[in-house]
């Protein structure tokens, strides 16, 4: 029983904390919901979906896979730029989130649309691909590397405009991608962004020379989410 309804909350601008445990919350609900449907296929009943909007304050969050030596920065230096600092439960190395950034959680049942994880990540890059197309920038993938990158085949150049990171169980998604469209960039020179350090962030402003209306922004990344994963989304 495939459900392609996709609730949308834009949350608007949250601590991460706050945000993370809403995420779980949504998250198990789905699990909860899947687990019971195989315990009792007589009753079947649709798995949810959820897809949030959000910013957050300055603050930096470390997956799994990541290492400390990639945050170049103590804890008075993070207090002294009003950072905050997260070891959380998704894959991926360090980054940062803050105002002016787009960040992106897609909490889906991958079996109500395709459950296959490469083409989960390769369709939220192509949803940042496409939005910046519309404003005459070329993203691209850089192989062995998610996310969406300017001009990644020269290494002296190659710049990340958007960063993805996900956890998914039983085809159960959350966590999800880091969009820099004013954000201040200078708050990056305090870690490797994603392990890399011969590899910059960069911005639609940065790029462009102006800053963006968010909320138009968000509009195109959502519609262009929600044409390539087949969504019906519904706003809460």
């Amino acid at each position: 029983m495939k459900n392609t309804s996709v609730t949308f909350r834009d949350l608007g601008s949250v601590d991460y904390k706050k945000a993370w445990d809403y995420q779980e919350e949504l998250f198990q609900e789905i699990i909860d919901q899947k687990l019971h449907n195989r315990a009792h296929p007589e009753s079947l009943q649709p798995t949810p979906n959820y897809l949030l909007f959000c910013e957050h304050p300055h603050v930096y969050t470390m997956g799994k896979s990541g290492s400390e030596n990639n945050l170049l920065a103590n804890m008075l230096e993070l207090q002294n730029k009003q950072a905050t600092f997260y070891k959380i439960n998704r894959g991926g190395d360090i980054t940062y989130h803050g105002p002016g950034q787009i960040v992106g959680y897609p909490i889906l049942d991958l079996d109500n649309f395709s459950p296959d994880i490469h083409q989960y990540v390769h369709r939220l890059e192509e949803a940042i691909i496409l939005t910046i197309a519309e404003y005459g920038l070329q993203g691209e993938r850089l192989q062995g590397a998610s996310g969406v990158w300017l001009e990644p085949d020269i290494p002296a150049k190659a710049r990340k405009i958007c960063a993805i990171g996900i956890r998914s169980s039983r085809w159960v998604t959350m966590h999800g991608f880091a969009f820099n469209v004013n954000t201040d960039l200078s708050y990056f020179d305090l870690i490797n962004p994603c392990g890399f350090t011969d590899k910059k962030a960069t911005s639609m402003q940065a790029e462009l020379g102006q800053s963006f209306d968010m909320e138009g922004i968000k509009s195109k990344v959502k519609k262009h989410l929600g044409i390539l994963f087949g969504m019906n989304l519904e706003q809460a």
